[in-house]
């Protein structure tokens, strides 16, 4: 029963690390990465649709992404999204591609984004502590129901506080990642 409670444990924080690894997927760093595109969404025949499912996206430059529609109707919608969107560029149309040329990032900019990193890291590290508190008052109403004992609660609670600090540390290496690619490209 008790093993369960460190399996799901791992489990959530799993699933908190892998979230934020999308969201840092989505901060530019100066490089052409096609993760910076996976929240546009294309009004495509009315149904709001992922761009990823409508167009191939390649990198065929450092600092340029190639958007090649799927059906050639909807350049102009994608362009129109990507206008929209957050992702900040400005999309070239030539009719057939959209391309998408990454600006080199200023000073300002980059110090910008290493801050959002870290926020976004410490929005992860939030979420594993919830989850570590959460477990343990799972742990503590088994024991209050006669299913464990105190010394099982605080075995737990040791386990689960060793799964924490490796999923912050695992954030932290992200984050670190994440911010030196910011800084270096």
């Amino acid at each position: 029963m008790a093993d369960t409670i460190i399996k799901t444990t791992q489990d959530r924080m799993q699933k908190s690390i892998e979230s934020f690894q999308r969201e840092l997927g989505s901060i530019r760093a100066g490089v052409a990465n096609a993760s910076i595109l996976d929240r546009v969404q294309v009004l495509y025949y009315g149904v709001p649709t992922p761009l990823n499912q409508l167009a191939g996206i390649s990198v065929p430059e450092a600092r340029m992404l190639l958007i090649t529609p799927y059906d050639k109707g909807s350049i102009a919608d994608i362009e129109k999204a990507i206008l929209q969107s957050d992702v900040g560029i400005t999309p070239n149309n030539d009719g057939d591609v959209i391309r998408l040329t990454i600006p080199p990032l200023t000073k300002e900019r980059r110090q910008e984004l290493t801050k959002i990193v870290g926020k976004e890291a410490e929005n992860a590290k939030i979420a594993v502590r919830n989850i570590r508190r959460d477990q343990i008052d799972e742990a503590k109403k088994l024991e209050k129901a006669n299913e464990i004992t105190e010394d099982d609660v605080k075995d737990y609670e040791k386990q689960i506080q060793t799964v924490t600090d490796k999923a912050v540390k695992q954030i932290d290496e992200l984050a670190k990642e994440k911010e030196d690619e910011i800084l270096n490209n």
